[in-house]
């Protein structure tokens, strides 16, 4: 369905996406998003939850047409910006984005080509379409509970970690988001050790295990665009659950390249599981397991995953 031309249109850009230069660019980004959908507010994050706090906000005065402009960690504030207390603020409402982030995976399932302007044009054409959420609930870094949405993918183990590494880098993230992923994942993986959970999928799996990653997937790429979940669809109502049990550093290291084409699916140390519910406990003795999700970090092991069918109307 093409969008509805009365609808009033919020941009939230986050100025610090992409490096920065986000921020240098928003007279641009501001015209064009007017040349092409007409009348837009726009605001700027200025920290950490602003832009679920400004989604909110836009939706409680009225806006009914959301535009993320940033990275994935922008998208994924700006879609909790659309539930309060587990149910939709609006839920006649529609989200929107253009990338202009460090990793820019989850436009990658939609094959979204070209820069961030180009993505811009092609809101002009674009179509609405029910799509999945994740929510996650989890242990945060004070040991506090926690729900979040994610509209990508959330995973724990080794990803965790990289996500961590890559928050906290400055000089890697200059030279792009595929690179500081590739970068911080190869130096993650020297020193890899094994992770033990006991992970359970609905009712049809159930075990404890050793593993490096494991990914719950709406979309098919994280990690400045290794294809993970090369199968998965974000409107089939079900995760597809990625299990990768090797643990020896310098297997890990190379078969990066296979994880990045989706051919690693192939090999007998990953499992493959499909469903709505998903958990992860530590076992007994086991150390701390750090999770992500939409390249967001502050989570640890332990979490539950849910799907959440068609939970989102996205205009792409």
């Amino acid at each position: 369905m093409a969008l509805a031309g009365a609808m009033r249109r919020f941009a939230v850009i986050n100025p610090a996406s992409g490096g920065r230069r986000t921020g240098a660019m928003m007279g641009q980004i501001g015209a064009a998003l007017e040349g092409t959908l007409g009348s837009i507010y726009a605001a700027r994050t200025e920290g950490p939850g602003d832009a679920t706090r400004l989604v909110a906000r836009a939706l409680d005065e009225g806006y009914r047409h959301i535009v993320a402009i940033g990275g994935d960690g922008t998208l994924n504030e700006a879609v909790n910006g659309f539930f309060r207390a587990g149910a939709p603020i609006a839920p006649d409402a529609v989200f929107s984005f253009a990338m202009s982030g460090s990793g820019g995976d989850f436009r990658r399932t939609f094959a979204v080509e070209g820069d961030l302007f180009a993505a811009i044009r092609a809101l002009g054409t674009a179509r609405t379409r029910p799509v999945d959420l994740g929510r996650v609930t989890f242990q945060d870094e004070e040991g506090e509970p926690a729900t979040r949405l994610f509209l990508n993918i959330a995973s724990f183990g080794l990803s965790g970690d990289v996500v961590e590494r890559v928050n906290r880098a400055r000089i890697a993230k200059w030279f792009g988001g595929p690179f500081a992923f590739k970068w911080h994942s190869t130096v993650a993986a020297l020193g890899l050790k094994p992770w033990r959970a006991r992970l359970t999928v609905d009712d049809t799996f159930d075990e404890e295990l050793e593993f490096s990653t494991v990914a719950v997937c709406n979309g098919r790429f994280f990690g400045g665009g290794m294809k993970i979940a090369p199968d998965a669809a974000p409107d089939d109502g079900l995760f597809d659950i990625v299990i990768i049990r090797e643990t020896k550093p310098r297997a890990m290291i190379a078969r990066m390249n296979d994880i990045y084409a989706g051919k690693h699916v192939d090999n007998p140390g990953v499992t493959v599981l499909r469903g709505r519910r998903v958990t992860a406990t530590l076992a007994p003795g086991a150390r701390p397991v750090y999770a992500e999700r939409d390249g967001e970090g502050g989570m640890m092991l332990p979490a539950s995953f849910d799907i959440l069918p068609g939970a989102l109307t996205l205009a792409i």
